[in-house]
């Protein structure tokens, strides 16, 4: 097929997110950040729709220091479709508009303006000329949010508190494998144990042989990740104030690579760094392959609410931008810190201990979502929260129906995980089992 070009009525628009600039002033008059980066390449030849759409939405990540990152979606299936078609004559010179200058931005506004509301940029293509417009509607961006199922499926334990493997004793920490098995620490049957998809019953994979300090035994284990550089497991064994390696399906071949911390939460990054939070300091410390000591990413200054200060940080998780993600536990918020940062920023909760959609309570788990919208299981108020980066309140994701076993009920929630498919698991605590959320 031959390559496309754009038809008369084609709408591109750039949506601009609150707190940015809405204007910029130059020779070619009042223009929107957005519709002033378009108006540099929509005369390129060549360029098809989407690249166009990439290279405008770079350019304004790179003016504005990236407080403005545009997301960029298509739905063509095609990638000949451009605007100027790529040839050394124009085939719709009615599509093009000689002067750029005839591009304004439609509003009233000073330089300085900032803006409280969404802004939204459009440049539409007729068949005779290109105009553009921007308004200024409050909301009118909706941003995509994953929906899940509210009755959960119990897939690990639901058989009452128990050492039996089909039971489990207040788990707490877990992560779900690329086949969808989830390994769960199980603190009070000191061990880590295994549930395969659609299984009845448990499989020990470390630990189980009693409490102990030994090479073959765990001490309430609070946290589990899996290496997969080392092809090992990474515990947080709470207990004996360390974290171990286990080598997969070898229980006696265990390396203490931590000492004398009082471990709980457990994360590793791209590059195999290991992150631990640390509860009787209120920090996070980070360790390379080989390190003594580790090196302090976030909190450190005691226990206390300034930015700079964490108080019981208990879970964590760890972004492609190695941004950290703390559920700060006795100030009720989850907080984030940026790489290299030197205090953090409060991404959820924070407005002291209560029910309300702008509070948490003593929360836990904290997982980001590849939208980077924020999950925290709210411990006290049996339910699971989503923030978006910037809100000034939550949402209720699932539970939040009061205290109990039901199937759309939690018994204060721990750990959260997603699987491959975008599932939501909450290690429900309370209730000793793990329990799944479909993806709607």
């Amino acid at each position: 097929m031959a390559p496309m070009s754009a038809t008369g009525g084609s709408l591109i628009a750039f949506a601009c997110a609150p707190g940015t600039t809405a204007v910029d002033v130059s020779s070619n008059g009042r223009n929107g950040l957005f519709t002033y980066h378009l108006l540099q390449h929509i005369t390129k030849p060549g360029e098809n729709i989407t690249m166009l759409m990439i290279d405008v939405t770079q350019a304004v990540a790179t003016e504005t220091n990236s407080k403005q990152i545009p997301y960029t979606t298509s739905s063509l299936r095609r990638r000949d479709v451009y605007l100027v078609a790529p040839t050394t004559q124009n085939p719709h010179p009615n599509l093009l508009v000689p002067k750029v200058a005839q591009f304004s931005f439609n509003s009233k506004m000073n330089n300085s303006y900032q803006l409280n509301h969404s802004t939204i940029s459009t440049a539409t293509i007729s068949k005779t000329s290109i105009s553009t417009q921007s308004s200024i509607k409050p909301q009118q961006i909706q941003i995509k949010k994953n929906k899940f199922q509210q009755f959960a499926i119990t897939v690990a334990g639901g058989n009452g508190e128990g050492q039996e493997l089909n039971q489990l004793h207040r788990p707490w920490g877990m992560f779900i494998d690329n086949d969808k098995s989830i390994y769960i620490a199980d603190p009070f049957n000191h061990r880590i144990i295994k549930w395969k998809l659609n299984s009845n019953t448990g499989q020990v994979v470390a630990g189980g042989n009693g409490q102990g300090n030994q090479n073959n035994q765990l001490n309430e284990p609070r946290g589990v990740i899996f290496d997969k550089k080392n092809n090992s497991f990474i515990i947080s064994d709470k207990g004996n104030k360390r974290v171990i390696r286990y080598f997969d399906q070898n229980q006696t071949n265990q390396q203490i690579i931590i000492s004398n911390i009082d471990c709980w939460g457990l994360a590793i990054d791209k590059n195999g760094f290991i992150y631990v939070s640390d509860l009787e300091n209120h920090e996070v410390r980070r360790w390379k392959q080989g390190d003594k000591q580790g090196e302090l990413v976030a909190g450190g200054n005691g226990h206390g609410n300034h930015l700079n200060q964490l108080y019981c940080p208990i879970y964590i998780f760890i972004d492609e931008d190695c941004s950290l993600y703390i559920s700060d536990t006795r100030n009720h918020r989850v907080m984030k810190w940026e790489k290299d940062a030197k205090e953090g920023i409060i991404a959820a909760g924070g407005n002291g201990k209560g029910n309300s959609l702008n509070q948490l309570s003593s929360p836990q788990g904290v997982i980001v979502d590849y939208l980077g919208q924020i999950y925290a299981a709210d411990f006290m108020n049996h339910r699971i929260m989503r923030w978006c980066e910037g809100d000034k309140e939550g949402e209720i994701v699932v539970g939040g129906n009061g205290h109990g076993i039901q199937s759309n009920q939690l018994s204060f929630p721990v750990a959260l995980s997603f699987d491959n498919e975008e599932n939501l698991y909450v290690a429900d605590y309370g209730n000793h089992r793990v329990q799944k959320y479909e993806k709607l």
